[in-house]
């Protein structure tokens, strides 16, 4: 494990984003609230795009492209992985944030895409208005008929038809789908079914007003449904694009896949990192107003044990994180896969335990609107499904460990 130590970049872009989220974003967690819940709440929220420019003002915008996505530094601060870290933390602690300096999810990572592998065509048409915050994207990837965790199951087609791609399938937990900004999807489907395994997937980009793109419904997650941002269950019959919105090649969207989801399920442990210490801090407010037999919740033996094992575990978390960063700028995403399948087991593991700890602190408050506990115990519960499951993680944990022993899986033997 590397000691890691804050640039000085990262030490004054930590107080900048520290600060706006004094003035901006938690004096405002209850307007967003309102506004989500006042008339359609499948609208774009009019205290995200008022913030918006404030947050660009101050230089707090694009954080999140590494210079191994954007090498000549022209999409964002060129920040390291390591760099980002501490910032996504912050931007983590309340759910809507991220947004507000374009470092939220799924855009970071079709960003990514389209700065990797993208065209100079496909840049200019989508990439670029997604840096600027213009439009927002979608990444349809998972299946209801598959479990969708093993990305070679995937069935829906992308078949060549003279110049276009025809394509059809059924797709479920399209995030990002319901919010009427969204106008591009990543759709990843099979190209051939009869090529070598890792070679039959490709993507695509298809414009959401494409005909034949239905969104069915939808989907809520613990009955919260994300409005406006959402998930989707969409439905693509015989959606025709150009062949020109095809990314990197047929029968390479297996391989974008492996690079998309490195940097995207590292995000989604710094965010988680910021949601269990928002949620300590809260217990800690908690156990030191309320009063329970005669004397302050602080004053019990329980609810400090709670409080020093969520802080031990969170320090911990994040030191992982930062390690799995520091190995994605040093040796590079696939060198560091192990790193990262750890802490995409650890860190919704870590923030699930200590919100769950702050709502028992919180009793009846907790589990209701009263407080954000129950939502971030949603979300958090989400990401031990989301980019792969706990168990498809530890494997790769344990198959790292074993060939870094000399062990061979498949006979056992050193």
């Amino acid at each position: 494990m590397t000691v890691f130590d804050v640039s000085p970049r990262t030490t004054d872009l930590r107080s900048r984003l520290t600060q706006f989220m004094a003035d901006h974003v938690y004096p405002n967690e209850a307007e967003f609230e309102r506004q989500v819940n006042t008339g359609n709440r499948w609208e774009h929220i009019q205290l995200i795009e008022d913030l918006k420019p404030k947050a660009r003002e101050v230089g707090l915008w694009n954080l999140f492209l590494p210079p191994a996505s954007d090498p000549q530094g022209e999409y964002g601060p060129g920040l390291s992985n390591l760099e980002y870290a501490p910032l996504c933390e912050i931007m983590g602690r309340v759910w809507w944030a991220p947004e507000l300096f374009n470092c939220n999810a799924p855009d970071t990572g079709n960003m990514e895409v389209l700065a990797r592998y993208g065209t100079p065509e496909q840049q200019a048409k989508w990439l670029r208005p997604l840096l600027n915050g213009e439009i927002r994207s979608a990444f349809s990837m998972t299946e209801p008929e598959v479990a969708s965790s093993d990305a070679t199951n995937i069935q829906s087609s992308i078949v060549r038809d003279g110049g276009d791609y025809v394509i059809n399938g059924r797709k479920w937990w399209t995030s990002g789908a319901g919010d009427p900004r969204c106008q591009i999807s990543i759709f990843m489907g099979k190209t051939d079914p009869d090529a070598a395994r890792h070679l039959q997937q490709s993507m695509i980009l298809v414009p959401m007003d494409t005909p034949g793109v239905t969104v069915t419904r939808m989907l809520t997650v613990f009955g919260y449904d994300d409005a406006p941002h959402g998930h989707a269950e969409m439905t693509f019959e015989n959606v025709r694009v150009p062949a020109s919105n095809l990314l990197l090649g047929e029968g390479r969207g297996f391989e974008i896949a492996q690079g998309r989801l490195g940097p995207g399920r590292i995000h989604h442990c710094m965010r988680l990192i910021g949601q269990a210490e928002r949620a300590l801090e809260l217990m800690v407010a908690r156990a030191g107003a309320r009063v329970a037999f005669g004397k302050p919740l602080a004053a019990h033996q329980h609810v400090r044990e709670l409080i020093a094992q969520s802080r031990m575990e969170i320090d911990q978390a994040r030191l992982l994180t930062l390690n799995a960063a520091h190995m994605m700028d040093t040796v590079g995403n696939k060198e560091a896969r192990g790193q990262i399948a750890a802490i995409k087991v650890v860190a919704p593991n870590v923030a699930l335990r200590v919100i769950d700890r702050a709502i028992q602190v919180f009793g009846g408050a907790g589990v209701s609107q009263d407080s954000p506990l129950a939502a971030m115990y949603a979300q958090a519960r989400t990401l031990r499904l989301a980019d792969g499951p706990d168990i498809v993680h530890t494997e790769t944990v344990a198959k790292e460990e074993l060939k870094r022993q000399g062990v061979d899986v498949r006979s056992g033997r050193n």
